[in-house]
């Protein structure tokens, strides 16, 4: 209905609502589709920002020395867990659990170890990938139900912007292959047009699997009243009922070393290449032994990568009994029931947790193209009101605040994600609270980017703004060598392609945000 009174069709009406729904929460959406891309590569970001794990070189790896490592660390463990080395990780991340600890991951203690010695690697403390990776569905400093709650709603309001946007365009693929540059307005949405339809099939999946992630915050009504909110229990239940785990605290497994019952481990090497002969296309991912140093030890090797969306990409696993090696037989891995194979398959392209190198930089590239979509979105919004603006003689100063929102928004938040980077190499390895510090320092360049914003005109705020993001982006690859960190060539040569891709993708930022600065250096 219009202001008049008089009826509006569909098409006006999806515009209106496209509009409106895309800019009220378009600097969140902004903010969760771009940390969430940058999330595909967490494991990457945790290698680069820990640059005392560059010494250790996947290559060499050795689990027996991982082995002989934990017999040190932590001989009366209840389980130990060593995921190997691969493509993403340079170290060996070694986990156990004593006897009697607390569930989850409060009782949980870890170390990375060497991959070629074993010895354990001190570490600087470090939020990593992980601060990006959950600021994009929890963000940060606030009450972790609120959070989700907000990031759900906004989600929401995405689904139904990418709807009304299907709806509102008339000839969707035409304007997929349309762009006429240095048409003002006109190029802004053929830009926004190209990415959303380019990335339309990723939009609705990511959006769309992001609801599904959120379900249980969102609604919780039926676990509370099915499981009287025993959320565990309803994990169990929905992963088939599995058979406890390492982290489980079982009495009946536990065996506990006294010192007059040890019993060494069997010999690994035989074990691993019969893991190897079985899966040759993935190896040994992980190694987790129960009860270790006992004589109820058992040793469970699992693939590195899986098959099928159904399970979200779940290995297979192979077990032996940790004194003779024998083979043994696990307990039956439940199939995933319909519902849950379908919510898995919806879920996993999100998680990308199936994905190898190849698919986890296609799934990177099109979170790239989505984030796009939202910033041309923001911008074309500005656009569109400047021949407005000119009648006038004046910017309106509802249109002035989202001009200063978008800046900070969009070329603030890759000068606060560049500053995270810097912030992780020049904070004092031995300040307290030093992850912490990282932190502040992300919220606080972002703080200033938006003060910067309300000073400086317009178009001068984007242009600084992207201009200082491609100098801090492309001085990193520089920085990490000075300050501890394997360089690029001797990474990409020793074939720590974790690191060298951490580098190689900040010189990739730093040259779209140069070329974003450069062309607006014109009036």
């Amino acid at each position: 209905m219009r202001v008049d009174g008089r009826p509006q069709g569909l098409r006006p009406s999806m515009a209106w609502l496209h509009t409106w729904s895309g800019l009220l929460l378009g600097w969140l959406l902004y903010a969760v589709f771009f940390t969430g891309t940058l999330s595909y590569f967490r494991d990457e970001i945790d290698v680069w920002m820990k640059p005392e794990l560059h010494a250790s070189v996947p290559r060499d790896l050795s689990p027996e020395s991982a082995i002989d490592a934990m017999l040190r660390l932590a001989p009366g463990a209840a389980a130990w867990t060593l995921e190997l080395p691969g493509a993403r990780t340079t170290s060996i991340q070694a986990s156990w659990r004593e006897h009697g600890a607390a569930p989850g991951r409060a009782g949980t203690r870890r170390a990375e170890l060497d991959a070629a010695t074993g010895e354990v690697i001190e570490q600087r403390a470090t939020r990593g990938g992980n601060f990006l990776y959950r600021f994009h569905f929890e963000l940060h400093a606030l009450p972790r139900t609120g959070a989700r709650w907000i990031v759900g709603i906004a989600t929401m309001v995405m689904f139904v912007a990418i709807l009304s946007g299907v709806i509102t365009h008339k000839k969707i693929f035409t304007d997929f292959f349309t762009f006429r540059p240095r048409k003002g307005p006109r190029s802004w949405l053929d830009a926004h047009n190209a990415t959303a339809v380019l990335g339309l099939p990723f939009h609705v999946v990511i959006t769309f699997s992001g609801l599904l992630l959120m379900m249980n915050p969102l609604m919780p009504w039926g676990i509370d009243a099915v499981y009287q909110g025993d959320t565990q229990a309803f994990a169990t239940e929905r992963r088939g009922g599995a058979a406890p785990t390492a982290r489980s605290n079982d009495a009946s497994r536990v065996a506990t070393r006294d010192g007059t019952d040890v019993v060494p481990l069997v010999a690994l090497a035989p074990l691993l290449a019969q893991a190897r002969a079985r899966w040759p296309e993935h190896g040994v991912g992980s190694i987790v032994v129960h009860q270790p140093d006992t004589a109820k030890a058992t040793i469970e090797l699992r693939e590195q990568g899986g098959r099928s969306l159904l399970n979200r990409g779940a290995g297979d696993r192979m077990r032996f009994d940790g004194t003779t090696g024998e083979r043994i037989e696990g307990p039956a891995t439940a199939a995933p029931s319909g519902a849950l194979a379908v919510y898995n398959a919806l879920t996993a392209p999100h998680l990308g947790r199936f994905a190898g190198p190849g698919a986890r930089w296609l799934l990177f590239v099109a979170g790239v193209i989505g984030t796009a979509m939202v910033a041309t979105g923001l911008v074309l919004w500005i656009v569109k009101r400047l021949p407005e603006r000119r009648k006038l003689g004046r910017t309106p100063p509802g249109q002035r605040l989202v001009e200063m929102l978008n800046v900070a928004a969009v070329a603030g938040l890759s000068v606060a994600t560049a500053s995270y980077f810097w912030g992780n190499r020049l904070i004092p390895v031995d300040l307290p609270k030093r992850a912490d510090w990282e932190v502040h320092g992300f919220f606080g360049m972002w703080a200033l980017c938006l003060a910067h914003a309300a000073f400086r005109r317009h178009r001068a705020a984007w242009r600084e703004q992207l201009g200082l993001a491609a100098l801090l982006f492309a001085l990193l690859p520089v920085v990490n060598p000075l300050t501890g960190g394997t360089g690029l060539l001797l990474s990409i040569a020793q074939g720590q392609w974790s690191v060298a891709g951490f580098d190689l993708a900040m010189l990739v930022f730093a040259v779209l945000h140069g070329v974003m600065a450069f062309r607006l250096r014109a009036p």
